[in-house]
């Protein structure tokens, strides 16, 4: 099986170098987000589409959407979303794409307008994940298939539902409109295909010939017939429309992830596992195209029907749809990454996932080389001390390359037998001496310590569960191993003794790296914290609570980098202090590695959406601009406690939402807060934009920020900053100050301060003692009130409503048992 696999394999390198044409560009600059400088990768791909006029080639990845000219493959454009996903469909004028989140109550639909990627409307209705989407050929209609077992239909424009269709008894795992829009059909899990009307919702049939769960379904363009992709069977039925009657079965060699009918309707293309066929859809003669190494995820054909494009996460290739022959390539797109590696001279990365290891180039910024596995794997990576050498962890192999010429040279076989409780090899590293090599695995409790030599040394025993996380020490004497066991070993690689076990994670270890002076030891855990540990003592020193799965130190020690887990975010934190200095945002979804260039001015982050990005840390880190500074104004002060403030609970905020959360909440407050007393800019009492806020409000925040319960240095300190502010916004005594403008015409604002909470009436009278006008305040909490949104409003008008004469008026302010009255002056 293997031998087969490398001749199939030497088969599509030699049929690469024989293709007219590759495209490849300069894709590197495309759609950055703030402070990165390059990205490598363009990301998974999920969704294919050719524009109404053939002309462009859209392509739904994992970081956005890529446009292509489609006749030389050039890029065209990058619209950078966080919302494209598996479930991407584009409307009929290619105007609108779809995405879909969630399970259960919090399943939702958003349609989005691909030109300028603004929200038009969101679908809630389904009780379970979504399993497919479908536009109507009029592009009015959409329709959405569910696990919760219904299909439902929605006006397009409006988000209105129109329908829910019910008869299914397991999930609906497709949908498909008919080329005239009339009818729906529908199939699921149940071993049925349900055809339904279009407009009313109504049901009209039911296809009941299946012995397996529906996969996929789809329309020819005329109508008359209907291709029904079975799960876990190698056919593609071919059903009669118009008397509801299989009339064809195509056999494959592996099951039919996607099918497309051309725009003629006489062939049929399908993709799977490693397989891409053309058929004719009358007589069932069939064509095998070859080059996809992975599943095909999208098939399109072009609107004239001459072109077939095919992708699969990592490829994307154009095919002549009449003689099979293969047209060209579009490359750089890339599955998610699960292993990644920087070399000691920080020149080259090596990413790994499936079977692929690709090496790229950090100096030029491109890909220079792909090393084909023979199985799925490359959990982990190391590059040897000399750069030279490139480890890479198949269960239960370790193969290593020559990273000079990309050729295999040796591989280690780590046990006999299978994995138990999970496969490939997940931690793999070289001792920085060069003089030994370390690796574990999931499906062991072992640690293997071998010579690098590459003859076995000794295996280091006593984790309870299998192993994540390997790392040696700077001057290499010490060996850290993290475990599924949620604990940390540390050894002496000499003696092969245990030294200490670091308990305190409540899940799996996920990345461990140590500061380059040894004394520290990094660890993030799958209980979404970050712990740094006394390597002398095995004693903890500080726990970091931001969620994270994946560490790494600056090369002078002083600033950790963590890899975000859910929210893809890169976060550094000063060691000495335990705080958050800064945060880098870009990338769609998990980050799974992160490492700093050897000269410390590049942060490099890996990610399971299937790119790299190389940030800019020149200048330093300490100077970059703080998430806490929502004005970028170079500083953290009370304006940007307001601004956060004043967008309290909106969502989709990017400058206010300081922790990126999706929602401005107290915990952005919070680490304003924190930020103003790190820079010992605690608010003084009469500052700019004290006047902007109430001590009411700050004595509230309080009460949220502290039913937290964060004990995190960053949230002390903010809660601490909140005190003090909450001090300056408390006046010692009540006054009445003047009003302004004075003299007016013909409005003016009246200024005061509570020491108290007070009801407050404002009484304004004329020169001669007469009662003009009584401003009923009302009940007002202890604190400064200056501003216009907050001090008393007279508009220059009497009780009935009538402008006053100009002259001297005095106007008196009465809070609990406290009268004050003042001069004021209309002039007109």
């Amino acid at each position: 099986m293997k031998a087969m696999r490398l001749s199939l394999l030497t088969l599509l390198l030699t049929s690469a170098l024989l293709l007219p044409y590759t495209f490849a560009q300069d894709y590197t600059q495309w759609g950055l987000p703030e402070g990165a400088k390059a990205r490598l990768g363009k990301g998974s791909i999920h969704k294919l589409a050719y524009s109404v006029d053939g002309n462009r080639l859209f392509v739904a990845s994992s970081i956005g959407i890529w446009t292509y000219d489609a006749h030389t493959g050039e890029e065209l454009d990058l619209r950078n979303t966080h919302f494209s996903s598996a479930h991407t469909v584009f409307s009929p004028d290619r105007q609108l794409f779809t995405s879909a989140r969630g399970d259960n109550e919090d399943t939702v639909v958003h349609l989005w307008s691909r030109t300028d990627h603004q929200q038009i409307t969101t679908l809630k209705g389904h009780t379970r994940y979504i399993e497919s989407l479908a536009f109507s050929p009029d592009g009015k209609t959409f329709a959405t298939a569910s696990a919760d077992n219904t299909a439902r239909l929605w006006n397009v424009h409006t988000g209105e539902h129109k329908a829910t269709l019910v008869g299914h008894t397991r999930a609906v795992t497709t949908v498909a409109f008919s080329p005239d829009g009339k009818t729906l059909a529908t199939g699921s899990w149940d071993d049925t295909v349900r055809l339904w009307d279009a407009t009313t919702g109504e049901f009209k049939t039911i296809l009941t010939e299946h012995a397996e769960g529906i996969h996929r379904i789809i329309f020819s363009p005329n109508g008359r017939t209907l291709a029904i992709v079975p799960y876990n069977t190698p056919v593609v039925q071919l059903w009669d429309v118009n008397i509801g009657k299989q009339r064809q079965t195509l056999q494959t060699e592996k099951n039919m992830s996607c099918v497309a009918f051309s725009p003629d309707s006489r062939t049929l293309a399908g993709g799977g596992w490693r397989g891409l066929y053309l058929w004719d859809v009358d007589t069932g003669e069939r064509t095998i195209l070859t080059a996809h190494l992975e599943e095909i995820v999208s098939l399109t054909f072009s609107p004239d029907g001459q072109t077939l494009a095919s992708a699969s996460a990592d490829e994307l290739h154009l095919w002549n749809s009449v003689s099979g022959a293969q047209k060209g390539t579009i490359t750089g797109h890339t599955q998610y990454i699960r292993g990644f590696a920087l070399s000691p001279d920080g020149r080259t990365i090596a990413t790994g996932n499936m079977e692929k290891i690709r090496l790229w180039d950090t100096v030029n910024m491109a890909e220079k080389a792909t090393l084909y596995e023979d199985d799925w794997g490359n959990y982990s990576l190391a590059f040897s001390p000399d750069g030279s050498i490139l480890a890479s962890g198949i269960s239960p192999y370790i193969r290593l390359w020559d990273v000079a010429t990309g050729t295999h040279r040796l591989t280690l076989k780590t046990y006999t037998g299978n994995s138990v409780g999970g496969s490939g090899i997940w931690a793999i590293a070289f001792s920085p001496d060069g003089r030994f090599f370390a690796n574990g695995h999931t499906g062991k409790e072992v640690v293997w310590l071998w010579h690098t030599g590459f003859t076995r040394k000794s295996i280091l025993t006593g984790h309870s569960d299998r192993i994540s996380a390997i790392a040696f020490s700077p001057d290499s004497r010490t060996l850290a191993s993290g475990s599924f066991d949620q604990t940390i070993r540390l050894w002496d690689v000499e003696t092969d003794a245990h030294k200490f076990t670091l308990t305190g994670h409540t899940a799996r270890i996920e990345s461990i790296a140590f500061s380059p002076d040894g004394k520290t030891l990094a660890s993030a855990g799958y209980d979404g914290t970050v712990r740094l540990w006394n390597t002398l003592s095995g004693v903890q020193k500080t726990i970091l609570t931001e969620d994270s799965n994946s560490v790494a130190f600056s090369p002078d020690g002083k600033t950790l980098a963590t890899g975000g887990d859910h929210d893809g975010k890169i976060r550094f934190w000063d060691i000495a202090t335990g705080t958050q200095t800064a945060t880098f945002t870009g990338h769609a979804t998990e980050v799974s590695h992160v490492a700093f260039s050897p000269d410390g001015k590049t942060l490099i982050s890996a990610s399971y959406d299937g790119t790299m990005l190389l940030w800019d840390l020149a200048p330093a880190t300490e100077t970059m601009i703080k998430r806490e500074d929502v004005n970028r104004d170079g500083v953290v002060n009370l304006q940007d406690l307001v601004l956060v403030a004043s967008n309290f609970g909106q969502s989709h905020t990017y400058d206010t939402d300081v922790n990126m959360d999706s929602v401005v909440n107290i915990v952005d407050i919070v680490l304003v807060a924190a930020a103003l007393r790190a820079e010992d800019s605690a608010p003084p009492a009469h500052g700019e934009f004290i006047k902007y806020l109430t001590a009411a409000e700050v004595q509230q925040w309080l009460i949220t920020a502290q039913r937290i319960h964060s004990a995190t240095p960053t949230f002390q300190r903010g809660i601490a900053a909140l005190q003090q502010l909450l001090i300056a916004l408390s006046p010692k005594e009540t006054m009445l100050l003047p009003n302004y403008p004075n003299p007016f015409n013909p409005e003016t604002w009246v200024p005061y301060q509570l020491a108290a909470a007070a009801n407050v009436t404002v009484r304004i009278y004329s020169a001669s003692g007469v009662l003009v006008r009584t401003l009923i305040v009302g009940y007002q909490p202890a604190g400064i009130y200056h501003n216009q949104s907050r001090a008393a409003y007279w508009d220059g008008r009497n009780e009935v409503g009538e402008q006053v004469a100009s002259g001297i008026y005095f106007y008196t302010l009465s809070a609990g048992q406290t009268t004050m009255t003042r001069r004021m002056v209309i002039r007109k």
